[in-house]
């Protein structure tokens, strides 16, 4: 669905939201996202040129939102790493088809569009909210659920 850079820069947006406005250190990052040590450091930037994060160098620094997490949207960030490909022509580059797309390519550009109009009206807020479940991202739950079944032995 989405590359694992979009994937990458999605956990870190959200483990930086959740310092609350509190710079966020890479070596948490790290730690919180599971992305691997030598590469978060190329998203971060990439994220910091688009606007996204604000680094701050030195005791203290770390990375921090340039905005509120209710301003940026999942699409934000996937469009910042790797944009979601859409079909405008015939991928075959068949003459006939030039810019009207098959029944196959049309149903596969709808599908992007789709994704596209998800990722735009979902904001990086709504992903901190802890679902019914008390699962958030990025968080190991504090203790088990209880689902109402009898403990196992």
């Amino acid at each position: 669905m989405i590359s694992p850079t979009a994937e990458y820069a999605l956990r870190a947006i959200v483990a930086i939201a959740q310092g609350g406005g509190d710079s966020v250190v890479t070596t948490s990052l790290v730690e919180m996202t599971k992305v691997p040590a030598g590469y978060l450091p190329k998203v971060l930037q990439t994220l910091r040129r688009a606007g996204l994060v604000k680094s701050k160098r030195g005791l203290g620094g770390g990375f921090i939102l340039a905005r509120t997490p209710d301003q940026i949207s999942v699409l934000d960030v996937v469009e910042t790493v790797d944009p979601i490909k859409r079909i405008e022509r015939c991928p075959l580059d068949i003459d006939s088809h030039h810019t009207v797309l098959c029944p196959l390519h049309k149903r596969l550009d709808e599908a992007a569009e789709m994704v596209e109009k998800s990722f735009a009206s979902t904001t990086i807020a709504e992903l901190l909210v802890g679902t019914s479940s008390g699962i958030t991202p990025l968080c190991q739950l504090a203790k088990p659920l209880n689902l109402g079944l009898p403990p196992r032995p």
